[in-house]
């Protein structure tokens, strides 16, 4: 519904709804990882900065990750360099890497004059800003033959130090971070964003860790939405096969999150507009939230 169609009872109402949200989660910290189509679209990537901003300004502290991995197989396709996935991972040679790198740079930066045209105060960050990411490369294992298969600059994450998100946060600027890593030798690792906005959280000791997706959230095996998921409930829906595919890493990351610290994560559609003010603010939510073990999630 257009704002301006709103009666004024109704935004009474509306912010009247947000208040104990807004008390609850004050000071605390938000880790949103940030793709799909909510990252393509104009009006959405304008709604998706306002919304950030407006966290900020109620006293929430958003630290944004994000993706880029459409975006990086067009440029890759546009070059002529064909896209190679082993396992779900992209094979990143020399030539790929470089490639991610600035498809990710123009991205980050793009992100962050959004947010900083509606009001916040975003700076852009990967993880070799200060080596806070600190990654080594990644093994895959080949089923058939047990042997290690090398799929090169690709990252899995050893550490992360809190320490310049923190100072960022205190000073009321919005961490923008692109998902590149550091090795010890100070090369570059490609790593997956749902895996580094989830550690993130875990080592921020976040409030919640937000997934924006172009699904709306967990379905059951008739394609009904779960708003809300305890940790076993999830391993069940593993074990029946009702979570697959493209999802298993996303919500695997979500899982881990909450199992490691984190008070709940969120599957949101990111095609929503406002998506992530709707599930942070309001009863209903937009997406699925899941809880490490208790016996009642509630949106709270």
């Amino acid at each position: 519904m257009p704002l301006d169609a709103v009666s004024a009872a109704q935004k009474a109402q509306i912010l009247a709804e947000a208040l104990p949200y807004i008390r609850r989660f004050h000071d605390r910290t938000i880790v949103v990882k940030y793709g799909g189509n909510a990252m393509t679209e104009a009006k959405l990537k304008a709604g998706f900065a306002r919304d950030v901003v407006m966290l900020k300004l109620v006293g929430m502290n958003p630290v944004i990750v994000h993706g880029g991995g459409p975006q990086i197989g067009d440029l890759l396709k546009t070059m002529g360099i064909e896209s190679e996935f082993r396992q779900g991972m992209r094979v990143t040679d020399e030539r790929v890497m470089n490639v991610v790198e600035m498809v990710l740079g123009e991205l980050n930066q793009e992100i962050v004059g959004l947010i900083n045209q509606h009001g916040g105060k975003a700076v852009g960050l990967t993880g070799q800003d200060g080596a806070f990411i600190q990654a080594r490369k990644m093994m895959l294992r080949d089923g058939a033959s047990g042997a290690d298969v090398d799929i090169g600059y690709v990252g899995e994450i050893e550490r992360i130090d809190p320490e310049l998100i923190q100072l960022l946060d205190s000073r009321d600027f919005i961490p923008v971070i692109a998902p590149i890593g550091v090795g010890d030798a100070g090369e570059a690792y490609n790593i997956n964003a749902d895996l580094v906005a989830g550690k993130l959280a875990e080592t921020l000791r976040a409030e919640k860790l937000v997934l924006m997706t172009n699904t709306t959230g967990v379905l059951d095996k008739h394609g009904t939405l779960l708003t809300g998921l305890t940790a076993s409930e999830i391993d069940r829906l593993f074990a029946d096969g009702t979570i697959h595919g493209g999802m298993l890493p996303k919500i695997g990351s979500a899982l881990d999150a909450v199992r490691n610290g984190v008070k709940s994560s969120h599957i949101i559609d990111g095609r929503v507009e406002h998506a992530l003010l709707l599930e942070v603010l309001t009863n209903e939510g937009v997406g699925t939230m899941i809880r490490a073990d208790d016996p009642a999630p509630s949106r709270a």
